[in-house]
């Protein structure tokens, strides 16, 4: 049976893979969760037109800060090549990514509390 790498409405096809190499994971093999924040650099700003198609995007669509979500979204990718691509882009300098506090990292609640208390009695 033929696969049929076309289709009428989509154009071309191309599978994940190829954008990413086979890879799964960027090559300093970063686990970037879904609501990390990636933003463009100004080396990005700076390199855009020499970038591949996919990378290119999403340094555009980063001018204004996104999560790998909505990278993967606005740009139709799959999460996991979104994931790649902005590994290997940070790499490069191209983005930077704000990480999500770790459960461990935030404050204890007992001490938020404690703010807010004196907060509220000011």
């Amino acid at each position: 049976m033929d696969e049929e790498w076309y289709d009428d409405d989509a154009g071309p096809v191309v599978r994940p893979y190829a954008v990413t190499g086979g890879r799964t994971r960027p090559a300093a093999n970063r686990a970037l969760e879904l609501v990390a924040l990636v933003s463009t650099t100004e080396h990005g700003r700076a390199m855009v037109r020499t970038l591949d198609p996919e990378q290119r995007n999403i340094v555009l669509l980063c001018q204004s800060i996104q999560s790998i979500a909505e990278i993967s979204a606005q740009l139709s990718l799959p999460v996991g090549v979104a994931r790649v691509l902005v590994g290997d882009m940070i790499d490069a300098g191209l983005v930077r990514v704000t990480r999500p506090a770790r459960p461990s990292e935030r404050p204890d609640v007992t001490l938020m509390e404690k703010v807010l208390d004196g907060l509220q009695t000011l």
